[in-house]
């Protein structure tokens, strides 16, 4: 039903009010943030992305962008029935409760993680994230794992997974130079 399809805005909320607290207290500097997350997070990252320039840098993996196209392509489509309908019928809810309604408003660098092998949220979603970026010029990149799934598991992708996010988060978060990592 709709009362339970408004997860962007009320998470969105939770998030912000975390970070507020985090940010006031004395260890720490809330002037030098990034947002991440992976598969609902990374959904949320992509949220938060469009509806605030608060962070220096946002990391998605796995994430769900447009929800009307990846409602039909995942492995579990049932779900997103039974929370906003057949999107045939509401495409107006999935439309609202999609990250990509607010690209035009995103200008924070993002990282995108995907593995071509994902069948819960198929690539379709961090490539359609990363071309709405890219040709909208948000300084974004592309993490791309063709042997992985859902999550990075294998053990050199995993270091190639960590090298990059660190790289890319002490670029526009601690403003060193981009130094790419030798891994890739």
């Amino acid at each position: 039903g709709r009362g339970r399809a408004a997860w962007g805005e009320r998470t969105f909320a939770d998030l912000m009010a975390v970070t507020d607290a985090a940010a006031a207290r004395d260890d720490v500097d809330g002037t030098r943030t990034a947002a991440m997350g992976g598969s609902f997070g990374g959904y949320m990252a992509n949220w938060i992305a469009g509806h605030t320039d608060r962070f220096q840098a946002v990391v998605s993996h796995a994430s769900l962008w447009s929800l009307g196209a990846f409602a039909g392509a995942t492995d579990y489509p049932w779900a997103w029935t039974a929370e906003y309908g057949d999107p045939l019928e509401h495409p107006e809810r999935y439309r609202s409760a999609s990250p990509q309604s607010a690209a035009d408003r995103i200008r924070t660098p993002m990282l995108v993680v995907h593995g071509d092998k994902d069948y819960r949220v198929p690539i379709g979603e961090g490539l359609r994230l990363w071309w709405d970026l890219v040709s909208r010029e948000v300084d974004a990149k592309f993490l791309y794992f063709p042997d992985e799934n859902h999550w990075v598991l294998s053990p050199g992708n995993t270091r190639i997974w960590y090298e990059t996010v660190l790289a890319f988060l002490d670029h526009h978060v601690l403003g060193k130079d981009w130094q790419r990592p030798e891994l890739l």
